[in-house]
């Protein structure tokens, strides 16, 4: 992906560029017209000067003496010619060529004004004339020096360019800046950035109200799970109580028993969903508090060694390859525990017999990261991105859980600053990655 500035710097660039190919094109077809255009205002201004002088002095002056009756003159570069002859012609000439002269033996090419007038009863032609290779190294100079001032004038405007793009779309970065790092609403920092355009004025103030609406959504969506879970628990612990002291009666009918165990199952599964419900709430509240000190591969350890026997009883073989230690601080032990435990549980109700779970700790870019794989069913791209939804259960899930612990390791993950990863494959088993901050 692009960043906007640099699209915009780019485009403004190719766009000079293509403005500058254009205009390279047509430019020594402009250079030439132009330069042929200014000589023949020269040629036109020296007929004007050679006819005012003879008018003044007469034609004799300029003529020689032999019987040629002719007047030729060029400068010693030989760049330019002027002649004057007699002509036996009655048609008015008043034109401008291209012709070839000899001079010295030299065969030179002209741009040449033919003018014709009568003095003393006797016809003339003044022909006035300039190299075409002076011409052409006249417009090859400035075409050098057009060229050069263009190289010059693109490089200041694309540094230009950059400079005020950087200054313009600054607030932007900022703006963008504000979102960066943050996992809820109420972390989002809400100093307007400063700025005179409009548009990321009206963009940080409507993102700034949204974060406000959100984390207001947020704060009435935590009060009624509370409030909701904490009025649950009370007519369920009643419910249950009452169930369980019907089952210490002796002359119950078996049936009835049976109905009974059954309804305090669903009532333990009420229950837990209460209490995952309370957990989420007063972690996103941050409720808990945060003052542990301890061994990450120890706790990985713990979680390995309580949740074997239950890999085990499937034919799994859950390992750990834990070459890596960090020990954390202002952290909560249980609720990593949990974040932990969930996870490599659901990795052995979604992955097979005979089937493999490896828990790994390494440590990466100056960070510490915990890897949890598995070669169970997998999810697909889809599954995946609800992964962390509550009441979302993933691929192989047996329907005896709430779907809501993943909901919890995320909730937890978020508390401590752990980010999370997630790439599966169906057939191919997932991969969950924690990463844990640097200054953990």
């Amino acid at each position: 992906m692009i960043r906007f500035k640099t699209k915009l710097s780019l485009y403004n660039l190719l766009s000079k560029l293509v403005f500058t190919a254009l205009f390279l094109v047509f430019l020594p077809s402009i250079i030439e017209r132009i330069h042929l255009r200014q000589i023949d205002n020269t040629l036109v201004q020296n007929r004007e000067q050679v006819m005012s002088l003879i008018s003044r002095v007469g034609i004799e002056p300029f003529l020689t003496s032999d019987t040629t009756n002719t007047f030729g003159s060029y400068n010693i570069l030989k760049e330019e010619f002027i002649s004057l002859e007699k002509i036996d012609t009655s048609a008015d000439l008043n034109y401008i060529d291209v012709s070839n002269r000899l001079i010295d033996d030299d065969q030179i090419s002209y741009r040449v004004i033919n003018y014709s007038f009568t003095a003393d009863s006797q016809k003339y032609l003044l022909s006035i004339g300039k190299s075409l290779a002076s011409i052409l190294q006249s417009q090859k100079n400035t075409y050098n020096i057009i060229l050069g001032f263009l190289a010059f004038i693109i490089i200041i405007t694309m540094l230009t360019d950059l400079f005020y793009t950087r200054i313009l779309l600054s607030p932007l970065e900022a703006v963008t800046n504000k979102l960066k790092g943050i996992s809820k609403a109420s972390g989002f920092d809400r100093t307007p950035v400063k700025t005179s355009t409009y548009d990321f004025y009206r963009l940080d103030t409507t993102l700034r109200e949204l974060m406000d609406r959100i984390n207001e959504a947020f704060r009435k969506e935590k009060e009624i799970t509370t409030n909701i879970s904490h009025e649950l628990l009370t007519p369920v612990s009643v419910l249950r109580s009452k169930l369980e002291n019907l089952l210490l009666m002796t002359d119950i009918n078996p049936e009835v028993t049976v109905k009974i165990e059954e309804s305090l199952k669903t009532l333990y599964r009420l229950q837990g969903l209460v209490n995952s419900l309370l957990m989420i709430a007063r972690i996103e509240s941050h409720q808990y508090i945060r003052e542990d000190s301890f061994s990450v591969v120890s706790l990985l350890d713990e979680v390995i060694s309580e949740l074997l026997p239950l890999a085990e009883d499937k034919g799994i073989a859950l390992k750990g390859e834990l070459t890596r230690d960090a020990n954390l601080t202002d952290a909560n032990r249980a609720l990593m525990f949990s974040m932990f435990y969930n996870v490599v549980g659901n990795a052995i109700k979604n992955t097979g017999k005979e089937g493999e779970i490896i828990v790994r700790s390494k440590t990466s870019h100056g960070g510490f990261t915990v890897d949890i794989d598995d070669t169970g069913k997998g999810m697909t791209e889809a599954e995946v991105s609800t992964i962390f939804s509550r009441f979302r259960q993933g691929m192989g899930a047996s329907g005896s859980g709430t779907g809501i612990g993943l909901a919890i390791t995320k909730s937890i993950a978020d508390f401590h600053n752990v980010s999370i990863k997630v790439n599966s494959e169906p057939g191919k088993g997932t991969h969950f990655s924690f990463a844990f901050p640097a200054n953990s």
